[in-house]
């Protein structure tokens, strides 16, 4: 069983690598790749980066390009109507597609400890209302996939 220090730095290398791809149209096994042998677990550029759940790392980043066009749907539908996921900023974008595919295909990992997660993940990229809106979208979407899971430990 990985820590979960190792758990939260993979979430932290999947969101990063889920950024690249989107602005620099790198694909995943680049991304995979990358990340693994240059990133995580390595000093770059005087900047740490912590060890991390390899097979989860690989799986969130995986996993979300497998189910993409049901992660979208499920952000699209907790945005508001005026604001669909597309126009939203690509880190923020990377949380939320990240942070959702946990709740839709991870039912191993505790609802409040996914959402719990990215809001953190998102502090560590905003200083304002951005967490504040991460945590109500993943919240959104924790309630229409894992409703039964949040009504029994409210």
């Amino acid at each position: 069983m990985a820590k979960p220090a190792e758990r939260s730095a993979a979430r932290l290398a999947a969101v990063q690598a889920l950024y690249q791809m989107d602005v620099a149209g790198k694909g995943l096994v680049d991304a995979l790749a990358e990340f693994e042998a240059f990133w995580i677990g390595r000093e770059v550029g005087g900047v740490s980066f912590k060890p991390a759940e390899n097979a989860f790392f690989r799986d969130i980043l995986a996993g979300v390009v497998r189910e993409q066009r049901a992660v979208d749907g499920k952000v699209d539908a907790a945005l508001a109507a005026a604001w669909p996921l597309t126009r939203i900023e690509a880190v923020l974008r990377a949380i939320l597609r990240a942070g959702a595919y946990e709740l839709m295909f991870r039912p191993d990992v505790p609802v409040r400890a996914a959402i719990s997660e990215y809001v953190d993940v998102a502090h560590s990229f905003y200083g304002g209302d951005e967490p504040g809106l991460v945590n109500a979208v993943l919240d959104a979407v924790a309630r229409e996939v894992r409703a039964g899971e949040l009504k029994s430990r409210a």
